[in-house]
């Protein structure tokens, strides 16, 4: 079991709490994607257990452009793509990605004390306070869809592979 299943089932909860309060959800749906998600459990990858993907993909009962929409408009959040973001070396060696897996979270700048974040699950009151305790100072949160954190995680970690397989080489 991985370090990070309890933050990931803690996040997937509070996560599904949240759409269900925004109207997004009915608490039926959410019970069948949160079946759907325990049935999963035992042969995913940590990366895999996502209830966000479960309601947009499995269950099909919400759009990823309704959560978009209402961290916009009621959570008054900026959107951005990590993928178009030229992170500095340094954080690109030192990010978490277990940790940002875990979240569908990716801290992507620093200016002092403020801590930049894009997040598929900004929504989910576990995340947040998860990264303001990890980060300190202040927090300012953009959201973003799964598909930008996966790829943008999923890059990096090639990226960390291939510069780790050089300095093997060497």
């Amino acid at each position: 079991m991985s370090e990070y299943r309890p933050i990931i089932m803690r996040s997937n909860r509070l996560l599904g709490a949240a759409l269900v309060e925004a109207n997004l959800i009915g608490v039926e749906e959410l019970e069948a994607a949160n079946e759907k998600l325990l049935q999963n459990l035992d042969q995913a990858a940590d990366r895999e257990i996502c209830l966000l993907h479960v309601l947009l993909n499995d269950t099909q009962v919400l759009a990823e452009q309704q959560v978009l929409e209402y961290m916009v408009e009621e959570m008054s959040l900026g959107l951005v793509d990590p993928r178009e973001l030229d992170l500095n070396d340094d954080l690109k060696l030192r990010l978490e990605t277990g940790l940002c897996w875990a979240t569908w979270t990716v801290p992507f700048d620093r200016d002092g004390d403020i801590h930049y974040l894009a997040s598929a699950y900004a929504m989910s009151p576990a995340v947040r306070q998860h990264w303001e305790k990890h980060l300190g100072g202040t927090i300012v949160w953009y959201g973003s869809t799964l598909a930008c954190i996966g790829d943008f995680l999923e890059k990096l970690e090639s990226e960390r592979a291939g510069i780790a397989g050089t300095a093997v080489a060497s």
